[in-house]
């Protein structure tokens, strides 16, 4: 009997002390599920919180990347990495002082006015295909005959080493696809400096890889790499040349008014070609202008096309190169 006492005490105990024990056991896993959930909702806020961050700065990247940069605009708005540009625009100015501009100084004294001009038009001569391209693309294939048709005269009589086709009322009228693209409305993005090159937008940096691709050049001297890069450095070396009379306005600033000057540049390269009338359609209208007035226009929208080729700024604007 005394041992089932004893049993019995045992069960007794065993059942006061079971659900205590399985209290403080379900109380001890409340609380690791609270600890748990509360630290699943911190590591979701926080996950929140950071790709709410993310969002805010790629949408303020993207606003700086989708400006249309001209020289009226704050700088803040047109030139988001200045501070970038300015170190990047202090290394070009280095390789400017040092052998850019001694180069362009000994290359207008020792080459004859003459010859400088005749290169020029040849390398003008050979981007005429180009232009025209660009021309159609624009919608303007009055404007695109006419390039072809300076190409195809220049080429016969001169070998493009001259300009006869001026005199016959075919001015020239360089293209780039970056122009080709904000006629179409694109935006330029901001400005940027890059190395060696100078000046440019992202629309004009993607305008110089598809231009780099269509010179005739790069195709003609494909077997003759040594030939093909002393090109490129005389192609550079006569933009510079082109700007040596620009460094004695530049006062104060450089940066700035390079970049300003640059980005003026390109807006009324833009607008320009904008403003022209009949040959900017494939479809003729009743207002159409006739084809005199056409030509008359073409003349009117591009006077520096008159000047003596020596003096052309032309090659400044194909070359994408303003140095300091």
């Amino acid at each position: 009997m005394r041992h089932t006492y004893f049993i019995y005490a045992g069960l007794l105990s065993l059942a006061v002390t079971v659900p205590a024990f399985a209290n403080e056991q379900t109380a001890d896993t409340e609380e690791t599920a609270s600890k748990a959930e509360n630290t699943d909702t911190a590591t979701q806020s926080k996950t929140q919180q950071l790709a709410q961050a993310a969002l805010a700065k790629s949408s303020e990247v993207a606003k700086k990347l989708a400006v249309n940069a001209n020289a009226a605009q704050s700088d803040e708005q047109k030139d988001p990495f200045e501070s970038f540009n300015r170190k990047i625009f202090a290394f070009n100015d280095t390789l400017d002082r040092h052998f850019a501009r001694p180069l362009a100084v000994q290359y207008v004294a020792k080459v004859p006015t003459d010859v400088r001009g005749s290169y020029r038009n040849f390398r003008k001569n050979l981007g005429e295909p180009w232009n025209a391209v660009n021309q159609l693309i624009q919608g303007r294939p009055a404007r695109a005959a006419k390039s072809l048709g300076r190409f195809t005269v220049n080429t016969l009589t001169t070998l493009g080493f001259a300009d006869p086709a001026r005199r016959l009322n075919m001015p020239a009228e360089s293209e780039g696809f970056g122009i080709t693209m904000g006629y179409y409305g694109i935006p330029s993005g901001p400005y940027l400096v890059l190395p060696v090159l100078g000046p440019s937008t992202i629309r004009e940096g993607v305008g110089a890889v598809a231009d780099s691709q269509a010179r005739p050049q790069k195709y003609i001297l494909e077997d003759h790499e040594g030939a093909y890069w002393s090109e490129q450095v005389l192609r550079g070396v006569d933009a510079r040349s082109q700007l040596l009379e620009l460094e004695e306005v530049l006062q104060g600033d450089k940066y700035a008014q390079i970049r300003d000057f640059y980005l003026q540049r390109i807006s009324f390269a833009i607008s320009e070609k904008k403003g022209g009338t009949a040959e900017n359609m494939f479809i003729e209208t009743d207002d159409e202008l006739d084809d005199g007035s056409s030509d008359t226009s073409d003349d009117q929208a591009m006077p520096s096309d008159e000047s003596d080729a020596p003096a052309e700024a032309d090659g400044t604007q194909s070359d994408n190169s303003i140095t300091k």
